[in-house]
């Protein structure tokens, strides 16, 4: 009877070791897609005039260094572009 408590322990153990394993593998990539989101709807909001580019630099987390008055909407407008599946978008 022991030898069968003690198999039925460790089979589970091994069972909660997978469980572990897969929530460590996916918890990642959810925070990837957060993020991937994040960006996404900061770009969207700025092409469609809701936030400006400085707005945006402040959310996207880029620096910006110089401060010349075309630069923060150059710098956006090549950030997002990464983002943007359409390369015919102008932002």
């Amino acid at each position: 009877m022991k030898l069968f408590a003690k198999y039925l322990l460790t089979k589970k153990m091994k069972y909660l070791f997978v469980v572990f394993y897969l929530f460590l593998l996916i918890y990642p990539a959810e925070a990837v897609t957060t993020k991937m989101f994040k960006v996404l709807d900061t770009c969207a909001r700025y092409r469609l005039g809701e936030i400006n580019a400085n707005e945006a630099i402040e959310k996207l987390k880029l620096k910006f260094t110089n401060s010349s008055i075309n630069q923060p909407k150059d710098l956006v407008k090549k950030y997002c572009s990464v983002f943007t599946p359409n390369e015919k978008i102008e932002f």
